[in-house]
């Protein structure tokens, strides 16, 4: 996935602008970036790891959220950054209070990938979630059945790879949340 061709820069206001039938897309450093549609194995692990986290979070103050919902990671300097990770979690509702988008860093983000996207998610959307300060980032990757779970410990951030044959991912932001693999990875 790459940025879209062209010379111009973009802001949140200009995207906000843009009509509902424009194709889906994200805004990085204020270049446009198009998004393919998800792939059926990216869908299952979605709706798995949505149902497994919505289920801990019952009664619970954080919320989570699966794309498409916005996210402006820099809305309060360049505001040209708004991506929509594949599932987020808020703990702190201030972020959400206009009722659009998250204002800021989720406090855990999940990029499924997809033969289009792996670069951009490991890459460049990577990058501006750690400047950004999420505290908990997974890649997951469906064809090797691997989750890269990075956790910002100390401001620095230690990865653990889960693989198919562990039982259970620990979720580090939401204390005894674990995420049942077996279950995530039966597509």
């Amino acid at each position: 996935m790459e940025a879209m061709k062209t010379n111009e820069r973009y802001t949140y206001a200009d995207y906000e602008s843009w009509s509902d039938d424009t194709p889906r897309c994200e805004l990085i450093d204020g270049f446009i970036y198009a998004m393919a549609a998800p792939t059926r194995a990216h869908q299952w692990i979605l709706g798995e790891l949505s149902y497994q986290i919505r289920d801990y979070l019952r009664g619970k103050t954080c919320e989570v959220y699966v794309a498409p919902f916005d996210v402006r990671l820099n809305y309060d300097e360049a505001d040209d950054t708004v991506v929509q990770p594949d599932l987020l979690i808020v703990c702190d509702m201030e972020k959400l209070e206009n009722g659009k988008h998250c204002l800021g860093a989720p406090d855990f983000v999940i990029e499924i990938l997809s033969p289009s996207n792996s670069r951009h998610d490991t890459v460049v959307k990577f990058e501006k979630y750690m400047q950004a300060g999420v505290r908990e980032i997974w890649i997951v990757d469906p064809e090797n059945k691997k989750i890269f779970a990075h956790r910002q410990i100390d401001k620095q951030y230690v990865t653990v790879c889960y693989n198919e044959h562990y039982k259970e991912a620990p979720v580090m932001v939401l204390d005894n949340c674990n995420i049942q693999l077996a279950e995530v990875f039966r597509y």
